[in-house]
């Protein structure tokens, strides 16, 4: 018997995880996109994504991952098969920061190992490193890389073979958080709760979160390496340059997926309905502080320059809280929005369930 009903608007990770959640404690549940299941224009559709345990001073976040993890296993268990490679992540470090003393300490309770490699040792392992200004290079495990796109579609097909509704190509007007009504072109939905997980388009449907989960439009590049470096970018882990004028991602080009590359400082501007192509103003910055990061970056041959969109706070937590009387409020901000999507939904589908506060729940999902 149905515990009640429950409208989802959004379908990138944390709408489709709440669905999943939802669905198996006894919701009906109906899910809303704007576009296709899995949608390419989505913050979530990606061809691979980074998962750690080390967060440096958002040490919360750090304490969430192991349960994170256990979140993870239980998708895989569901889907039959596992979108994910284990992997260390490197961080490469220019110049000394709080970074490396929170990571410590939070990797050091959780039993998840963090080493330092003798920077010498690390240029021989890695001989696409820039070492000009490497000042510390860290191993850390409890690590790897997510495949978005792979994981994102088999959501989708476990979540209607749970009996969810599925509403793609379905734009969602407006919601009333106080009826638990969504509004979409084909007419009105009602249910006991709505929980709004739209991406970078939240603002449009709870005006609340306007000038506190801001878009941001971000650049990555995806590329081909020289053919010196194509054999160490293979078996290379995940790499992070940590500069203040570097500040780069990497994910090899593992599992039919490109080398990409990436940067962390948000724009905090742009419309979600722009266009995903990456401009020569998108990639500026980035291509400077690639150009730190790797030996002759220019090199390097361009495959793809892709933009995508976050919202972001302040502070780069989680904004999970009640709107209305039957509304919820799910917004991943920032990029690790994708690795705890899945337990972030869980803690979402466990609060309208009542087996947790709206407080408690708000708390916990900013990684207080």
């Amino acid at each position: 018997m149905s515990r009640g009903k429950v409208l989802v608007v959004g379908g990138g990770i944390a709408g489709l995880s709440t669905a999943w959640a939802l669905a198996r404690r006894g919701f009906a549940v109906e899910l809303f996109e704007q576009g296709a299941l899995p949608y390419a224009r989505a913050s979530s559709y990606d061809e691979h994504r980074i998962i750690r345990h080390a967060y440096g001073d958002m040490e919360g976040y750090a304490y969430l991952m192991p349960s994170a993890f256990r979140v993870w296993e239980a998708l895989w268990a569901a889907i039959g098969a596992t979108h994910y490679d284990a992997m260390p992540v490197i961080y490469l470090m220019r110049g000394e920061s709080e970074w490396y003393e929170t990571t410590r300490r939070s990797m050091g309770r959780m039993g998840v190992a963090c080493e330092d490699i003798p920077i010498e040792a690390a240029m021989a392992l890695y001989p696409m490193v820039n070492p000009d200004g490497v000042t510390r290079v860290v191993r850390t495990e409890g690590a790897g890389i997510l495949y978005p796109i792979r994981i994102l579609t088999d959501l989708v097909k476990l979540i209607a073979g749970l009996g969810v509704v599925l509403h793609p190509d379905t734009r969602v007007e407006a919601v009333d958080l106080e009826a638990g009504l969504v509004r979409t072109g084909g007419g009105v939905v009602g249910g006991d709760a709505v929980v709004v997980t739209a991406g970078a388009w939240v603002n449009r449907l709870v005006p609340s979160t306007i000038g506190e989960a801001v878009p941001s439009r971000q650049a990555v590049m995806f590329l081909a390496p020289p053919p010196r470096f194509a054999a160490a970018w293979q078996a290379a882990p995940v790499l992070i340059d940590l500069g203040a004028e570097s500040g780069t991602y990497t994910l090899p080009p593992r599992a039919a997926t490109r080398l990409k590359i990436g940067d962390h400082q948000f724009t905090r501007r742009g419309d979600p309905d722009e266009d995903r192509v990456g401009t020569d103003a998108d990639v500026a910055r980035l291509t400077e502080a690639a150009r730190r990061a790797w030996q002759d970056f220019d090199e390097y041959t361009v495959l793809e320059r892709k933009a995508c969109f976050y919202t972001v706070t302040a502070d780069e937590r989680f904004l999970v809280r009640r709107e209305g009387a039957r509304g919820w409020l799910g917004s991943a901000c920032s990029g690790h929005g994708f690795k705890l999507g899945p337990l972030i939904g869980d803690g979402i589908a466990g609060a309208i369930a009542g087996e947790r506060t709206e407080a408690a729940v708000s708390v916990w999902a900013a990684g207080r």
